[in-house]
């Protein structure tokens, strides 16, 4: 009989595990080419694992909150037009090395929307509009009163979490929230501030994501001496470009034009200028990038942070920034980001100013040596030299702030990098045609 491995994905380049965070499937199910199997989870995204072949479940080697190297085997789909005879009932255990509690997954066990209620719907759901059904208790006869917005008519993941918001007496449905350790500076285990409790104190547990940025962010500090400097640009001529254009240019190319696509272009050129900022250090030894892929801070609408990269941002011009950037922050705060979109990243962008602050010090996003914050722009009075004398004048001005690894950026380095961002913003030109 032939059979195909599922094996777990390459998430990101520093990434080498992910939690599986729920299957779609049982061991005997039928699947087809791009049913989903599994959702796994890393420190920045959730994904759904599709699959690659159709055929017939034959083994599920993990359980869900099961944390698993990249390259193993989690699946294995006996192909179609093979005999099923031998397909294993129940979880397999896969070696002595990476043992898993027994499980039952019985084929006379498989769970599918609860029937209670009879319809005569003839409608199609996938394995995941299925398995969240099976799970919050919603019966056929329900699941059927929801209105789809996928295609024919299609009901989504999306429009049944947007149902369940708004049902009766039905909690929100949220994703098992496996606890992950990922790797740390040292073995040694910061201490715990000690925390009392006041009558009338909210406690909440952290979700899965914040757990995880968490410790991230505190990996960052052990690892990373941080450096901060900062600059103040003037980007007048860039305001008043903006101003005349966006119009023609959502006309031509179909996408908002904002600030984000201007400073990720000015950060691409000093970053070919400056290459010792596009680097990762290794124990003893610095890791020079060849490409440059920036990274975009987004903010989720769960008050988490994810940040999507585009890839070779150095040979785009603003009209493609402009696509890429809307485009993954589109489908970051939609959770439907591929693992691909968050891994390469050599540089990363937060943009304090869509907040309205003036200026930030950022942590760097490992294994990166540096991460840039925009502040908000605002009108100040500013001297400005001309032929006939020095004169005040209203002009745009924004802070960037630049946090860096001091093992090997310097202040020089690192200052100068900066310096030459702010030069690139204040020489863009009037007349950039778009």
């Amino acid at each position: 009989m032939s059979t195909f491995d599922i094996v777990m994905p390459k998430l990101g380049e520093s990434v080498e595990e992910a939690t599986i965070t729920r299957w779609f499937v049982a061991v005997g199910d039928t699947v087809s080419e791009d049913d989903p199997l599994l959702e796994i989870a890393t420190d920045k995204v959730d994904s759904e694992i599709p699959s690659p072949v159709a055929g017939v479940v034959k083994e599920l080697r993990y359980e869900v909150n099961a944390l698993v190297p990249v390259g193993k085997v989690v699946a294995v789909i006996a192909l179609e037009g093979t005999s099923n005879e031998g397909v294993s009932v129940g979880v397999v255990k896969p070696s002595d090395e990476s043992p898993i509690t027994n499980v039952s997954v019985g084929l006379s066990e498989d769970k599918h929307i609860s029937e209670d209620s009879a319809s005569d719907s003839d409608k199609f759901y996938s394995p995941l509009v299925r398995s969240i059904a099976t799970t919050e208790g919603i019966a056929l006869k329900e699941l059927d009163k929801i209105v789809g917005s996928g295609k024919e008519g299609r009901v989504t993941k999306e429009d049944v979490l947007s149902y369940l918001k708004t049902r009766q007496g039905t909690p929100e449905v949220s994703s098992p929230k496996p606890t992950v350790q990922p790797p740390t500076a040292s073995t040694s285990q910061p201490s715990k501030a000690s925390v009392s409790i006041s009558a009338g104190d909210e406690i909440r547990e952290m979700d899965r994501m914040r757990k995880l940025i968490a410790d991230h962010m505190v990996m960052s500090k052990q690892v990373s001496p941080h450096v901060t400097s900062i600059v103040e640009a003037d980007v007048t001529n860039i305001v008043l470009w903006r101003e005349k254009m966006k119009q023609a240019f959502q006309q031509k190319y179909g996408e908002k034009l904002t600030y984000m696509p201007i400073f990720t272009e000015a950060v691409a050129k000093a970053l070919r200028d400056f290459p010792g900022v596009n680097a990762s250090v290794d124990v003893d030894k610095i890791i020079y990038r060849k490409n440059v892929n920036i990274g975009i801070a987004v903010s989720l609408p769960s008050g988490n942070l994810i940040v999507p990269v585009i890839k070779q941002a150095d040979q785009k011009n603003l009209a493609g920034l402009a696509s890429d950037i809307n485009r993954l922050a589109n489908e970051a705060r939609t959770s439907k980001l591929s693992p691909d979109s968050i891994q390469g990243g050599t540089f990363t962008i937060t943009n304090f100013g869509s907040f309205h602050n003036i200026i930030g010090t950022p942590i760097i996003n490992q294994p990166q040596v540096a991460i840039l914050a925009t502040g908000s722009i605002e009108k100040k009075p500013a001297v400005i030299e001309t032929p006939t004398g020095d004169v005040i004048a209203i002009r745009h001005k924004m802070f960037l702030s630049l946090s860096y690894d001091h093992r090997i950026v310097d202040g020089a380095m690192g200052g100068g990098f900066l310096r030459k961002i702010a030069d690139y913003l204040e020489a863009f030109a009037l007349n950039t045609e778009i």
